[in-house]
């Protein structure tokens, strides 16, 4: 039996994107169907790439949508059993906590617990790690709790931080390993392969850190293999 699968989302939902893209992929030895994508802004644009795929939307309640559903009603409607956060940037009220225990993934654009926290996102990030001269960077796969960015790590994978590197140009190497790594992560807990007391994955070595193989085919392969996914 498949996952039911919630994506909530608070921007454009380039990670909804990759997660709906490989869960077709994997056909029937997917985990999980996305059942529903909500989000705190009515003008998300991951909810119009959901109903351009038929998939149900909500807008829950926040300062932006007052009038919004309560998140919690939302979950128990559609009947889902886990969540994925997808640049959602508001904390999950105690309640949906309590309800899915150790089934709700955020993915974040750093190698958490550095350059995370309360208002830490987006661009934000990636200035933080250039003004720090930090030289690498990376995405972390985390389980969600009462923090932000505070949850026990599940996956990292580094990205270099290069010389001449803008805001733009390493958000946009982050990004593409989010999008290799946050639906395969999501497809191995969802399916129970990956358990909550599971050891933090991180790659072994520094061959990651290489860009002779930056293309998608390659970083891919590294990923699957490292993380044997």
């Amino acid at each position: 039996m498949t996952a039911r699968i919630a994506v909530l989302a608070s921007g454009a939902g380039t990670n909804l994107q990759a997660i709906l893209d490989y869960l077709d992929a994997r056909g029937e030895q997917r985990a999980g169907d996305v059942v529903l994508v909500a989000s705190d802004r009515p003008d998300a644009g991951a909810l119009e790439r959901a109903r351009r795929k038929g998939i149900p939307t909500a807008v829950l309640r926040s300062t932006r949508a007052p009038d919004g559903s309560d998140p919690l009603a939302v979950m128990r409607e559609h009947r889902v059993d886990f969540i994925a956060l997808s640049g959602y940037l508001r904390l999950l009220p105690g309640e949906i906590l309590a309800e899915y225990p150790s089934r709700i993934l955020n993915i974040h654009p750093a190698l958490l617990p550095s350059f995370g926290g309360p208002g830490m996102y987006g661009d934000r990030v990636h200035r933080a790690v250039l003004l720090s001269g930090a030289r690498v960077s990376g995405a972390t796969v985390h389980y969600v709790d009462e923090e932000y960015d505070h949850g026990a790590i599940l996956a990292q994978w580094p990205v270099p931080v290069l010389a001449d590197d803008s805001v733009h140009s390493l958000g946009a190497r982050v990004l593409k390993v989010e999008h290799v790594l946050y639906p395969r992560v999501i497809d191995a807990v969802a399916s129970g392969r990956w358990r909550f007391d599971s050891r933090p994955r991180a790659v072994p070595d520094a061959a990651a850190f290489s860009l002779m193989h930056w293309d998608e085919h390659h970083l891919t392969e590294e990923i699957e293999v490292a993380f044997g996914l």
